[in-house]
């Protein structure tokens, strides 16, 4: 066992906030700025409750029903995008609304149009109920069926040689689908899969970060909210790989009991976790017997989505 001097804190690198989020989030911090509250956001902006409790001191309201709000007022768009339903709704009623919707996702929902287009039977592969899910599934209702595992593919009501092609949610990776795409595969072999340019690229990087920490790590903390479905993928991957790990929302949650008999302890974020959080976790640790940090870096990252025209500095 290393002596107590040596006990590190390993962070991984690149954790937290990525491209989309960011995005989001300067959104509604900028027409705060400009127009003032109240501001209306459909669904919370991202999973994270600090995030959400800082952006709602400030004026913004988090809705879920349009009927709501009020007619002709400022509405945002979350992260996660919303179906050409809620789109519709949002004029009907007058509001003036500002897109949050994440480039990433956006490009799925353009993709479901395309397919549609073009006759082809599309699967979507995510998780029931995840608002960026339920948003895709009502660009092409009628074309569109949702698989979440293997069994969900042997179900379909499809022929072998029906035309298909897929698209996944973006807070998925490329190991999250790999079975569902190889059943895919053997009962559609013709089927058209999603490029690699496809796969979100804040979560693949983020879980192949924490299977680095993983390898060189006791236990493992993920900050993220409950809610976040890329934050519980990466304490799942964690496990996976063989460690301990557990989702925490900040580092009021950490069980120093739970660390008895480690020498190293990894940290990392979801993508929806603001760097803060990481950084007071990180003090905490070390004020209670891990002194040394360390960064493990597996990629880099230099995303960074323009935003929309009219919230730009010097335009109108």
């Amino acid at each position: 066992m290393n002596t107590p001097a040596e006990r590190t804190v390993f962070v991984a690198a690149p954790r937290g906030f990525c491209a989309g989020v960011s995005y989001a989030i300067e959104i509604v911090d900028r027409v705060l700025d400009r127009y003032g509250p109240p501001v209306f956001v459909r669904h919370e902006i991202v999973h994270n409750r600090h995030v959400v409790d800082r952006l709602a001191a400030r004026g913004a309201q988090f809705v879920e029903d349009l009927t709501t709000v009020p007619e002709g007022s400022l509405l945002i768009f979350s992260a996660h995008g919303v179906s050409p339903g809620v789109r519709s709704e949002a004029t009907q009623r007058n509001l003036r609304v500002i897109d949050a919707t994440c480039p990433l996702v956006t490009k799925v929902h353009l993709e479901v149009l395309r397919y549609a287009e073009e006759s082809y039977q599309i699967l979507l592969v995510g998780h029931r109920g995840h608002v960026e899910v339920d948003g895709t599934l009502g660009h092409a209702p009628e074309r569109i069926h949702l698989v979440e595992n293997a069994d969900d593919v042997a179900a379909l009501e499809l022929a072998a040689d029906c035309p298909i092609a897929v698209v996944t949610q973006t807070t998925l990776s490329v190991d999250d689908t790999a079975d569902i795409m190889d059943a895919i595969r053997k009962r559609f072999p013709q089927v058209r899969t999603p490029g690699r340019d496809d796969i979100c690229y804040a979560t693949q990087n983020r879980q192949t970060a924490v299977k680095e920490l993983a390898h060189n790590c006791d236990r493992v903390f993920v900050i993220g909210s409950p809610t976040s479905s890329n934050a519980n993928r990466l304490v799942e991957v964690a496990e996976k790989e063989g460690t301990a790990a557990r989702l925490i929302e900040s580092q009021a949650g950490i069980d120093y009991a739970w660390l008895d008999g480690a020498d190293s302890v990894g940290v990392t974020a979801g993508a929806s976790t603001p760097e803060s959080l990481v950084q007071e976790t990180i003090n905490a640790l070390v004020a209670n017997g891990f002194p040394r940090v360390a960064q493990l870096e597996t990629a880099q990252e230099n995303v960074v989505f323009p935003l929309p025209r009219a919230l730009r500095d010097g335009e109108a």
